[in-house]
Formats: C-alpha cells, sequence, structure tokens
C-alpha cells in the first residue's frame, strides 16, 4: 500500500501533463518502458547502490536512450532526486487505471432548437453520466429545424426530445 500512497502522485502528475499534451499512450509506453528498466537486477545495483541521486539519474537516463521525451526524463530526474525510482512499476499501474478511467469518457453530441445554457448543459452532462454510468463530454450544436426540444447521441444511444421526433412518433402510433 505504501508503494501505492508514494507512486501515486507522480502517476497523477504525469498523467495530467499527458492528458493536456495529448501523449497519454506515449507516456504510458515511456513510463512502461522505464519500469522495464528499473526491474532489471543490473539497475537494482545503480538504484540500491552508493551513487548520487544525479550520477543515478544520468545512468538510468543512458539506459533509457531515445525511449524517453524531455519530459520523460525530466520525472525519471525528479524520482532519482527523491530516491523513488524503485516505485515506478507502481507510478505505471496507477497511470494506466487513471487512463482506464479517462477511456471510459464518451463523447454526447446534443443537436438543439436553441442554444442551451450551462445550467441546461450541466443538468443533461448529470442525467447521462448517471444513465451511461461514465464521464460525458458534450459536443452541443443548434439546429434550427428541430423547432424545439433536443436530440442526444452518446455512442450506441439515441435520445430524440425534439418536437419532430416526437411528432413523427405519434404518426406512427396513429397509423398503426
Amino acid at each position: 500500500m505504501e508503494m501505492k500512497t508514494i507512486a501515486r502522485p507522480y502517476a497523477k502528475a504525469a498523467f495530467d501533463f499527458a492528458v493536456e499534451n495529448k501523449a497519454v499512450d506515449n507516456w504510458l509506453a515511456m513510463l512502461s518502458f522505464a519500469a522495464t528498466v528499473v526491474k532489471n537486477k543490473k539497475m537494482d545495483d545503480v538504484i540500491n547502490g552508493n551513487l548520487n541521486a544525479e550520477k543515478m539519474a544520468d545512468v538510468f537516463l543512458a539506459v533509457c536512450g531515445e525511449q524517453l521525451d524531455e519530459q520523460g526524463q525530466n520525472l525519471i530526474k525528479a524520482m532519482a532526486i527523491n530516491g523513488r525510482l524503485s516505485v515506478l512499476p507502481a507510478v505505471v499501474q496507477e497511470f494506466a487505471e487513471l487512463k482506464a478511467e479517462l477511456d471510459r469518457a464518451v463523447e454526447a453530441k446534443v443537436v438543439s432548437a436553441t442554444k442551451l445554457t450551462k445550467q441546461q448543459m450541466a443538468k443533461i452532462q448529470a442525467s447521462l453520466e448517471k444513465r451511461l454510468d461514465r464521464k460525458v463530454k458534450l459536443n452541443c450544436s443548434v439546429d434550427k429545424k428541430l423547432m424545439a426540444g433536443i436530440i442526444i447521441t452518446a455512442g450506441d444511444l439515441v435520445i430524440d426530445g425534439s418536437v419532430r421526433g416526437r411528432l413523427s412518433r405519434l404518426a406512427e402510433t396513429l397509423q398503426s
């Protein structure tokens, strides 16, 4: 449990940076590679040896070579200075869990007859998140042809609350 607690802030910082820079998969690959290096028996001597933090970071980064970009190298240096290189496998696991949560997000397309208020969008988003059990990102647009109401599309789910949709369903019901 302690290793997970130590790893969490590093994983969160790396993840937030990766999301901001649209490089989550790249970061997961970099961290996974670095964790593999940590698990190598020969690196155990470097990590747990008598090297100072800067020298340890230099040796580690030399082994990793081109596998880490500048920001990845900075994370490794920070972890080395703090004596935390050994928790890299736990950082990867935490990062992967954060990525899994992110991937649970779904984009919902919301088409309305008039521009929605922030309050309306928040209510729609909350309802969809509850219904889909996922984080929902709204992509809102206006279509004057709807007359009134909204149409929501999220993956396979389509909720047609437009007046046109209601009239079509009423016409189908009356014809059958």
